[in-house]
This record gives C-alpha cells, sequence and structure tokens, in this order.
C-alpha cells in the first residue's frame, strides 16, 4: 500500500521492507517457533503464488490438516448498550494485521514463545484480516489456524489476503497474470482452489490487493470478471474485500475514495462484485503541491456514490495507517466521525500490530495495546482528552466505536487466559513451567478494559493480566492497591445478553492475600442497565492443587426471565487493608441442567511422524479420532510423560492432529509416552489414551568448535569455544605450537609464539564413544602484528539482482548492520566484491537477517564463498548447508585473492527465496 504524508504527519514515514513487508527488530525477536532444526516436522501456515496454490491439494499437503480452524464463527454477536456516548453503531471496522513476523515459518498451532502478537481486543472489529504476502515467500497467505480460532470465538469473520506488490518491491505483472487465467470455459481455475482453501481451512474469505503496475484496461475488465466469478461460486456466506489501487484504465492510482474509476470493483449493475472496498490513506490528505484536501472532497460524495450502486457507504473502510506511529499519527477523525452525525463510512485500520512491533515486552505491548483501543485514559468509559487537543489526536478506537460482545447464550467461562503464558495451570495446578503461545486457547477476554470505579471517591485498585498465576491457562485478571473500608472496587467486565433461568448459576474462583477481603459478582439487567446487582457467592470451597483458590456460586433463580446485560466485580473489605491483591482465575455463567458430556477416550491415537536431532531431541506428529459426542469437545490436552510418571503438558488444541514440539531426551530413556486427553466445554476431563515412540540409540559426541581469531601475530592468545553436541561430557584439546600444547577444559586459551600454520585437534568424549575434529586453523605471521581488517569494507560490490536502490550490493559492505542487500527471484543469488588488489584472506563473517533484525527464518540456509584473482576462475573456499544462525564464521588457511563471491544457494530457513545479507566481512591483511 502507498502512503501519501498529510499536511500534520510527522516527516518520518514508514516504508516497505522489500520482499518482506513485516517490519522492526522487535517482531524478530518474537518470531514464533520456527527452529531450522525441526523443520521436517514442524507444520507451518500455507503461502501460495497463483501458480503453486493450483498445485495445492489438502491431500498431498502434509501440513494443511494442522492448518484447519476448529472453531466456528459465533454469530450471534451484539453491540447492546453503549459505555461512551460519542461511539457510533453503524460504522465497522476492518483491521489488517501481522499476526506473524514474515509469511513464511508461521508454525501452525502455536509455539514455545512467550512474546507474541496475541490480539484481543475483537470487541471492537468486524474482519480481521491476516496481513501477509511477499514477493519472495509467497503472494497468497491463508490465516493461520490459531487465528481463525480466536477471531471466530469472538464473532469476528477472518480473512486470507492475496498481495500483488508494486514492482519496487518486487512484483511482477506476470503473477497478476497467473491470477487471471481462463479456462475455455471462461472460469478462472485460481478462483477455484481460493474457494477452496477457505473452505477447508474454516475461514471466511479473501482480501485482494492489486498493486501491481502495468495492467491494461483489458486486464482490469478481467479483473472485475475474476471478482464477479469469486461472487458466483463463494458460499453465501463469504466475502470478498477489495482494495483501492487498481483503477478501469488498468494501472495502480489509489483513489481514497469510490469514484468512476474504481467503483467497477464494487458493484455492476446489479451484480455485487465485491463486498466492501478498503479506501487508500490519501482520503483524509492534503494534496502536498497545491495544499488543499483534494481527495477528501470526492471521499465525502462516497456514501452518495455508494446509494447510487445500492449499497452502503459502511461497505466502504476509509483505511489509516498506523505502521509507523501507532496512536502517536494524527487523522482525519471530524471528516470520518463528524460530531452529532452518522459516520461518513467505515474504518479499516492498517497494521494495528505496531503495537506489538514497536514494544520489547509483552508488558509494554499490552499497556500500547490498550492505549490504542480505548484511548491514553486506559477507560472505554472515558475517552475524553485535555481542552485544547487538536482534533487529529488519537482518541481510542472505543471513543468512535460501540463495543461488541459474543456472550449471547445461556453460559460463559473465562480464566482470563490471554493465549500465551509463561506457565500453564489446570484447575490451578501447574502443568507446564515453559512458555507457550497459542491463540485458539484465547478465552473471551473482558469486553471493558478496565472501568474501575471505588466509592467516595477513592482511588480503586488496579487492574491487570498476571502471568504469574492462573487457575486455568497461563494468565489470571489481578487488581491491587489499597483496600479500605466503605470504599469497595467495582470492575465492569462484560457487556452480554444473556437471559436467565431457573437453574442459571454465577461462580468465581480467585485467590486473594487476605482473608478479611470479601469478593462480590455484579450484574446488570436489560431493564435497568445502568444499575448492577452485587451478590455474594456461597458455598465457598478451597480449590486447587493446594487448596489455594476459592471458589463460590450463587444461583440466579429469583432473577429467572431477566437478561444480563452486564457481569462485574466487587471487593471489599470491613478494614483497611494497604497492600490488597487478588487473583481472579475463573468467571463462569452457567445452567445447572445442562452439563457437559462425560468423555470417552480418543480412538486411534498414533505417531504419524518422529524428527529426531543428534540422538537427544525429537518431536512428534500424533493424529486420533474424536470420541463419541465430540460435538462437546472444547479442547484436548497432549502430555508428555517422563519416566518418573509425571505428566508434562506438551500443548493444547482443538484439533485432532498435533505438533509436539521439539523434546529434550531425559536420562537416556528409551521411550516416550505421550498421552492426549479430550476436555469438554466445562473445562471437564475424559478418559486417557496414550501413545510411545522410540528414541534412536543414544549417540556418542560430535566435536566441534570455533576460535575467536584465526590470524595472529607471534604472542597472541586464542580464545577456543567448544561447539561439540550436548551428549559431550569431556574435552581433550591438541594445540600444535601452542601454549597449552593440551588441554581438557572445555573452552581454553592458547598462546602461540612462533610463525607457522598449526593445527587444532579436539576430541568429544561420552560413555557411548568419542569423536575428534582437526583444522589446519591458526595462522601466525608478523604480517599481523598490524592487525586483522575488513577487507571488504566500502569496496565495490556487485550482485546478480536486488530489490531496490535501498537495497543494494553496496550495503552489505558498507559496516551498517541496519542496511541490507536484498535479491528476490530464484535462487541462486550472488554477491561479488573486488577488493581493489590480491590480499591474503583468513575469515569470513556473515551477517544473514537476524543480525538486522528480522526473524530467524529469513537467515541464509545454503551457500558457499568462492575466490578468484581474475574474476573468471573461482575456487570453493567454504560451503555451508545448514546455517540457522543470525552471524556465520568461516575460517580458512591463509589464501590470496582478489575477488570473493558469496553465492546464495537456499536464501532461508523455509519457502522464501530472498537473500538478506546485512553485511559480508572479508577478514585478512592489508
Amino acid at each position: 500500500m502507498k502512503r501519501v504524508r498529510p499536511a500534520y504527519y510527522a516527516k518520518s514515514r514508514s516504508k516497505y521492507k522489500a520482499a518482506v513487508l513485516m517490519s522492526t527488530a522487535v517482531l524478530a525477536a518474537a518470531l514464533i517457533g520456527f527452529a531450522g532444526r525441526a523443520e521436517a516436522a514442524q507444520p507451518h501456515s500455507s503461502y501460495w503464488y497463483p501458480n503453486t496454490l493450483l498445485e495445492w491439494s489438502p491431500s498431498t499437503d502434509k501440513d494443511a490438516v494442522f492448518n484447519r480452524g476448529t472453531v466456528k464463527l459465533q454469530e450471534n454477536r451484539v453491540q447492546g448498550q453503549k459505555v461512551n456516548p460519542n461511539a457510533k453503531s453503524e460504522p465497522k471496522v476492518m483491521a489488517l494485521a501481522s499476526m506473524y513476523p514474515s509469511t513464511s515459518g508461521a508454525p501452525s498451532q502455536g509455539s514455545e514463545k512467550f512474546n507474541t502478537y496475541t490480539f484481543s481486543y475483537w470487541q471492537y472489529i468486524d474482519k480481521l484480516i491476516m496481513w501477509g504476502g511477499s514477493a519472495g515467500e509467497g503472494l497468497i497467505v491463508p490465516p493461520s489456524a490459531d487465528v481463525i480460532d480466536a477471531a471466530h470465538k469472538n464473532g469476528v469473520p477472518v480473512f486470507g489476503t492475496v498481495f500483488l506488490p508494486q514492482t519496487e518491491h518486487g512484483g511482477k505483472i506476470e503473477w497478476m497474470r497467473d491470477l487471471l487465467k481462463q479456462r475455455a470455459d471462461g472460469t478462472f481455475p485460481v478462483a477455484d482452489k481460493l474457494v477452496e482453501a477457505a473452505k477447508y481451512y474454516g475461514f471466511d474469505g479473501w482480501f485482494i490487493n492489486q498493486e501491481t503496475q502495468g495492467a491494461t484496461a483489458e486486464e482490469a475488465k478481467k479483473m472485475q470478471q475474476f471478482l464477479l466469478y469469486l461472487q458466483k461460486i463463494k458460499s453465501p456466506k463469504m466475502e470478498i474485500i477489495w482494495y483501492d489501487s487498481m483503477i478501469k484504465d488498468g494501472p495502480v492510482k489509489w483513489q481514497g475514495a469510490v469514484t468512476d474509476n474504481n467503483k467497477m470493483f464494487v458493484q455492476d449493475g446489479s451484480q455485487r462484485v465485491t463486498d466492501g472496498m478498503f479506501l487508500d490513506f490519501r482520503w483524509q490528505y492534503k494534496d502536498e503541491k497545491n495544499g488543499k484536501y483534494d481527495y477528501v472532497t470526492p471521499y465525502l460524495n462516497s456514501p452518495a456514490v455508494m446509494k447510487s450502486l445500492g449499497r452502503s457507504p459502511y461497505d466502504l473502510y476509509a483505511g489509516i495507517d498506523v505502521e509507523a506511529n501507532g496512536y502517536n499519527s494524527e487523522l482525519n477523525w471530524p471528516v470520518l466521525f463528524p460530531d452529532g452525525k452518522a459516520a461518513t463510512t467505515s474504518l479499516g485500520i492498517y497494521r494495528p500490530d505496531w503495537a506489538f512491533n514497536s514494544s520489547k515486552t509483552q508488558e509494554e505491548f499490552m499497556e500500547k495495546d490498550q492505549i490504542f483501543w480505548v484511548g491514553a485514559n486506559k477507560n472505554p468509559q472515558n475517552t475524553s482528552q485535555p481542552a485544547g487537543t487538536s482534533p487529529y489526536a488519537w482518541r481510542g478506537i472505543a471513543n468512535d466505536i460501540v463495543d461488541k460482545t459474543v456472550l449471547t447464550g445461556s453460559e460463559m467461562i473465562t480464566h482470563f487466559n490471554t493465549g500465551n503464558g509463561h506457565m500453564f495451570a489446570v484447575n490451578g495446578q501447574v502443568v507446564r513451567e515453559k512458555n507457550w503461545s497459542n491463540r485458539s486457547l484465547q478465552d473471551i477476554l473482558p469486553t471493558w478494559r478496565f472501568i474501575t470505579e471505588a466509592e467516595g471517591g477513592a482511588q480503586p485498585l488496579s487492574p491487570g493480566f498476571d502471568f504469574g498465576k492462573a487457575f486455568y491457562g497461563g494468565s489470571s485478571l489481578k487488581l491491587s492497591g489499597a483496600l479500605v473500608p466503605k470504599a469497595g472496587t467495582t470492575i465492569k467486565l462484560y457487556k452480554a445478553n444473556m437471559k436467565v433461568e431457573a437453574d442459571t448459576e454465577l461462580s468465581v474462583t480467585y485467590q486473594a492475600n487476605s482473608k478479611d477481603a470479601q469478593v462480590k459478582v455484579g450484574v446488570a439487567f436489560s431493564d435497568a442497565p445502568d444499575q448492577y446487582v452485587f451478590l455474594e457467592p456461597k458455598k465457598l470451597d478451597n480449590v486447587g492443587a493446594n487448596k489455594d483458590w476459592t471458589q463460590g456460586s450463587i444461583r440466579m433463580n429469583q432473577y429467572k426471565g431477566r437478561t444480563i446485560t452486564g457481569i462485574s466485580l466487587k471487593f471489599e473489605a470491613a478494614k483497611p487493608i494497604a497492600d490488597f491483591r487478588v487473583n481472579v482465575g475463573e468467571l463462569a455463567v452457567t445452567r445447572l441442567s445442562e452439563k457437559a458430556d462425560k468423555l470417552k477416550e480418543i480412538t486411534g491415537l498414533k505417531v504419524i511422524e518422529n524428527d529426531f536431532r543428534d540422538g537427544i531431541y525429537g518431536d512428534a506428529r500424533l493424529s486420533w479420532t474424536a470420541p463419541k459426542k465430540a460435538d462437546d469437545v472444547l479442547y484436548y490436552q497432549v502430555y508428555r510423560v517422563k519416566p518418573d510418571g509425571k505428566y508434562e503438558l506438551a500443548g493444547m488444541t482443538g484439533n485432532t492432529v498435533y505438533y509436539v514440539p521439539e523434546m529434550r531426551r531425559i536420562d537416556k530413556e528409551k521411550t516416550t509416552k505421550l498421552v492426549v486427553i479430550p476436555v469438554n466445554r466445562h473445562y471437564e476431563q475424559g478418559k486417557p489414551a496414550g501413545v510411545t515412540f522410540e528414541w534412536p540409540a543414544y549417540p556418542k559426541p560430535v566435536a566441534a568448535f570455533e576460535a575467536d581469531k584465526t590470524l595472529i601475530a607471534p604472542g597472541d592468545t586464542v580464545q577456543f569455544t567448544d561447539l561439540s553436541s550436548e551428549v559431550t561430557e569431556g574435552w581433550a584439546w591438541s594445540f600444535s605450537g601452542g601454549e597449552p600444547s593440551s588441554s581438557t577444559e572445555r573452552n581454553p586459551k592458547v598462546t602461540y609464539n612462533q610463525e607457522g600454520t598449526f593445527e587444532v585437534s579436539l576430541t568429544a568424549k561420552n560413555s557411548v564413544g568419542e569423536n575428534v575434529v582437526k583444522k589446519q586453523l591458526i595462522t601466525v605471521t608478523k604480517e599481523a602484528a598490524g592487525g586483522v581488517n575488513n577487507l571488504a569494507l566500502g569496496k565495490t560490490a556487485t550482485a546478480s539482482g536486488f530489490t531496490n536502490e535501498n537495497e543494494a550490493p553496496k550495503f552489505a559492505i558498507d559496516g551498517d548492520d541496519k542496511k541490507k542487500w536484498c535479491a528476490v527471484g530464484d535462487a541462486p543469488h550472488t554477491l561479488t566484491v573486488d577488493l581493489g588488489g590480491a590480499h591474503k584472506l583468513s575469515e569470513f563473517v556473515i551477517k544473514h537477517a537476524e543480525a538486522g533484525g528480522e526473524p530467524a527464518a529469513f537467515n541464509t540456509r545454503a551457500f558457499k564463498i568462492q575466490l578468484s584473482s581474475d574474476n573468471v576462475n573461482w575456487t570453493d573456499a567454504v560451503k555451508v548447508t545448514d546455517n540457522t544462525k543470525g552471524i556465520s564464521k568461516h575460517a580458512i588457511p591463509l589464501t590470496e585473492a582478489r575477488y570473493v563471491r558469496l553465492v546464495v544457494e537456499k536464501p532461508t530457513q523455509g519457502g522464501d527465496m530472498a537473500a538478506r545479507i546485512y553485511e559480508l566481512e572479508v577478514m585478512g591483511l592489508k
């Protein structure tokens, strides 16, 4: 999407990351679960080019079944009462969010990472576009299973992206033409596959973004026919969204409105072409040449144009770009949401994941996300701003949009589980003590974050999510602060529309640091929505692993026939508690007559694939058949049984397949048992089923090491670092020409006093055997007394290709780790450096994608380094086939050469074919 800077914007603007479209170093640090070492077994989300989509079939794609959403779209979502008087009911909100830092390498069912983009403000959006796609990875990106599940649980349709990038970012007009290929009967094969993929994976449609330059008027008409064909073959509830870029004459020319140039992509007479359009950002901007709001007038005319087409203006989503500045952006709110009038159109938000991308910690992300969605006051009921604040300043989406709820049935259970954690608890017992994330497991989180009130004007307790304590999952709701008599704190949590029956029951489970506090549950009813009735739980029991959680319930029979519209909690104390803390682990509305079925054990449990590494790491793909009455299965728990008999949670899924992430072998165990337990909608466990797999023979070590320098002057000291496999139990070093000449330390230091080239030998040992590695590694010469230098710095570099001038070959040898050479297209890619003359070379240092702040999934996997004296005849000096590091070092015997060529054969750990080299250092003697 092209950005046009408005007059009131800051000067700095975000730019496309060539061929990636996923930015920031923080994002790289949070890459969810990709590990090259387990590449063979780890299932990943799909991504395609038009032609590769035609080749795709779930019957031949072994990852496909892992990528299916298991939660049906909750279609009972309602708006209900407003908590913010400014909010408008008519407009909708569409969010275009990058749920992963890259198109490739996105794990299908969560990961072993905690710090992830666990988006949770579903109550403010009506459609989620899983933004993705790049020239180097793939252009067609369906939403991952966990995103489908989280969105559907909250009543939000979720869409995949078809992205055809601009040519300066690797786009090829041939890709658009591949998309639009027709059969002899006029049908479109790629359209058929788009619908097939959406039905199979269980999501709700596609967002089409055609921004590749070079199309003709005939091709624009063909694009319209393609969209009409999609409308014809898709299911009635599936939607197609169009991005305002291509116009009727073929070129890419963003309108920022619906005009005569682009209305053909919305409606064609009586035929609906697409179900909505995301308007380019310029609808709100001043033209930088004449300083006038030339784009605003067409935008303001758009509702009339939509009416003339027989369509609602709220099928248009006025785009705002927050990728670079988030809530520091200034936007033309008065045009979109005029005071006292209906909204002009709906709202489209491009990259709300800014809150995550710009944060270093999960806590920082959650605070930024709260401000983004509900405003600086962090209270959706109060989005007011200080007098004199610019009308263009951020005010939180809650200021203008009425929140929605899916709590419209007869029951709800929440554990305030955000979908990630440092541990996992089941009924108060910690069954996992490692980081995890899985958005499929996210609960319905509070509608209002947060509305707290204290009686008598006192300071209310401070609310938030606590990742250190949980009753079920990885988090709980925590409130803390001073609690004083006659100044209790009320926290309003959930909007609802739940009819009370004679057997309706409320329950709450909590853990407080004082027995002097009292906890009540508050409910508001539709006949008095502003009044909360506070009820004290009865039958209080101590539950949990150590009986450290308090649980109580409330029978609601006296309110039979009334409708609950709000749910809150209240905390009181008869005497002061200076440092009160309470964790709420469960809040539930259930019916006593609607007991969940007791689940039988699953059948057909089997390990369909193992992948082992180094003899001590292994993972497993599991599959099974659901038990009878499978409709009542909420999740399946998957446990690893340790040699001591203890159960450790590997993860949970709603699917009947699961990837158990890499496990470390314990005490040379020969077999490992995995257990799957179905869990019903009331979080009650069914019967377990188990399966075992065998480990390979315990291995002897693989010896490996590196030196901090390999070209030195007499008298210099070298630090050696052991890189042998983890099963190593002992080390025996031999240093020809070194002092000492041998060592049993793991990481010894050695001094070399005489000139020459010396061999280093390491023997790695364990109880099974030993392994030896020898390298003619250390060169000692007086010539090195002046130091070893990066000879490539500032020299001349050429390449087989590069994405644009900002990612040219010279940036791989400029000494700046934030700039890179990037090349797209089919591998191999080559980077050639002319050192300006012959030099003696000793080592190469390559800084791959991760070193520049990109995901580890983009680190170069396979490459070689070649040397030449004449730029014609080349000799291989280094060959690597399995790199996963962000920075790789490659020592060679002292060799003279003028030209150095890096040949990138497998550019990334996955399917992305773009090379990303942030620095190529050539170490040697001047």
